[in-house]
């Protein structure tokens, strides 16, 4: 029973390792620009499954955007190259981490000014707070001895 739960998980684990693999004929005959593109693939997402880079998607748009990004590697690019030639075509949206820039200033601000205008909106309504409006009257502390 152990061996042939042993052998189920092992064959899960192949079956696994081999989903990310790319075909064979699809990668770059030079083993340091194919890990150069490997790790380029890491910062590109996959624009149909959004929340993968095109490294683990299985989407046709992420295979065409791996062989750009082989294409571009083995015509000697750089990653800078690289990168603004598939914002050009993409938009930043393509980029797993974006760099700062005017356009996504407000995405990148928008969090800390909430906390922000959060933070002066509490701080002014705790200080207009009357802090006798907490505090029992006379008449309210009688009546409660009173029920006791």
């Amino acid at each position: 029973m152990i061996r042939e739960l042993k052998t189920i998980v092992v064959a899960l684990c192949a079956i696994a390792l081999t989903a990310g693999a790319s075909e064979p004929s699809e990668r770059l005959p030079d083993p340091a620009q194919e890990a150069h593109a490997r790790t380029l693939f890491r910062e590109v997402r996959c624009l149909v499954c959004q929340n993968e880079s095109i490294d683990d998607s299985e989407a046709q748009l992420a295979a065409d955007l791996r062989r750009i990004v082989r294409e571009q590697v083995k015509a000697g690019r750089s990653d800078r190259e690289i990168r603004a030639f598939l914002v050009e075509r993409y938009g930043e949206f393509v980029l797993l981490k974006p760099p700062f820039s005017a356009g996504n200033a407000v995405l990148w601000l928008a969090p800390v000014g909430i906390l922000l205008i959060g933070g002066v909106l509490m701080i002014g309504l705790l200080r207009r707070r009357d802090p006798a409006q907490g505090e029992l009257s006379r008449d309210e502390e009688e009546r409660l001895l009173q029920d006791d």
